[in-house]
């Protein structure tokens, strides 16, 4: 019976998602920060900013979720996250090239950022007043949400100015945060199962579901990663191997919490899918911030999913069986062919990419990135098409 349970459907709201791998992100770096501080560990500073950049962009353009409020998804507003998004997989993997830039952007979004939702709170919106009236559930969001608001502040000041604590109490402090941010996501969990309709962004105007921020995201960073590789080959740019690692991992690992997409195929989000997203999101964690420790078994597993998701990928599309014309004389609509054909590019270029990365030097690294950016194009190009799917379907639906 357990068993059973531990593989039933158990679906978690986008933003209960992101607040789990945020506080996943923070408990990590937490705990690193005590080896790290004590000189055992080495410590890479930009994996942890870029990380958490990319985290505040997820929120952004998947939730209209700002550090400094709600705000209707509009195409400025998806734009300036993406933007977010990139600067942040700048900054993972490139050292010291926008270091100061992302650190004040993050002080900017933890510190200002938790002034005015601790005022929104208690004060302007008023909203803990209201929602200790509808009892202990609530009374817990009020709490939880508080206790992120003033911890957030405070991880602000710590990035504003490092040696406002001790390094063993700056380590505390992250822990801290981490532990409200995972409680208030348990605690939002609680509240979208009693409240369904409270889950999901607010007046979308945007049709940008979870699946094509998703996509929209790893398409930016693909693109990026590919271009960055160029004059990374050339010996122009220095590059950290082991956060671009890990924030790959992690991307993965928010596909699979957030829509059960995985490379190998879509899975129903069960407590198992959850539990593995998780394990995958901590490694992409450990990876960004802490250089090289991961490199080779991450190498390894994202080099075989790589190869099997495109492999399987390609015999679902019926590559491998002889073609049959199930339906003669119903035409195809351009559209759906040219969706195939970009799938079809996508799939051959994943298996590619994952030989190579199992065999070094099978391509060279200018090869590699011209494939990976052309990649990135085409999952771009792929939410163009999908669009015009849902347009015609939209005709076809009114036209009947």
């Amino acid at each position: 019976m357990a068993r059973s349970r531990f593989f039933d459907r158990s679906d978690i709201p986008l933003e209960v998602v992101i607040l789990l791998l945020a506080g996943m992100a923070m408990l990590v770096t937490g705990i690193l920060l005590f080896p790290v501080y004590a000189g055992t560990l080495p410590y890479y500073e930009n994996g942890l900013y870029g990380l958490l950049l990319f985290i505040f962009a997820l929120q952004v353009v998947a939730l209209g979720k700002t550090p400094f409020g709600e705000m209707r998804r509009s195409t400025p507003l998806v734009a300036a996250g993406v933007i977010v998004a990139g600067l942040g997989i700048v900054t993972c993997f490139v050292p010291d090239i926008f270091s100061e830039i992302s650190r004040l952007l993050l002080f900017l979004c933890l510190a200002p950022g938790g002034v005015v939702l601790l005022v929104q709170l208690f004060v302007y919106k008023e909203r803990a007043r209201s929602w200790v009236k509808y009892g202990r559930l609530f009374q817990q969001l009020a709490f939880g949400c508080a206790a992120v608001y003033l911890l957030s502040i405070l991880a602000g000041l710590l990035l504003w100015k490092k040696d406002l604590l001790s390094p063993r109490g700056t380590a505390v402090a992250v822990l801290a945060y981490g532990t409200a941010i995972v409680h208030l996501a348990f605690v939002l969990r609680k509240v979208y199962g009693s409240y369904p309709a409270a889950a999901g962004p607010k007046g979308a105007d945007l049709r940008l579901p979870i699946d094509r921020a998703m996509i929209l995201l790893t398409g930016v960073f693909m693109v990026l990663l590919g271009l960055l590789l160029l004059p990374v080959n050339f010996g122009l740019l220095p590059f950290s191997g082991s956060a671009q690692l890990g924030l790959l991992v992690v991307i993965l690992s928010l596909q699979m919490l957030s829509t059960g997409s995985t490379p190998i195929g879509p899975y129903p989000r069960s407590r198992f899918m959850i539990l593995l997203g998780l394990i995958f999101a901590g490694m992409g964690v450990v990876s960004c911030i802490i250089p090289g420790i991961l490199v080779r078994p991450l190498t390894f597993l994202i080099a075989l999913l790589n190869i099997a998701g495109g492999v399987i990928a390609l015999s679902r599309m019926g590559l491998f069986q002889r073609k049959e014309s199930d339906r003669p004389g119903i035409p195809v609509p351009p559209v759906l062919s040219i969706l195939k054909s970009v799938q079809l590019a996508m799939n051959l270029v994943s298996i590619l990419f994952g030989f190579s990365m199992l065999f070094s030097g099978l391509l060279p690294g200018v090869v590699i990135g011209v494939m990976l950016a052309a990649n990135g194009a085409l999952l771009l190009y792929m939410l163009r098409i999908l669009a015009d799917l849902d347009d015609l379907q939209g005709k076809a639906e009114a036209a009947v």
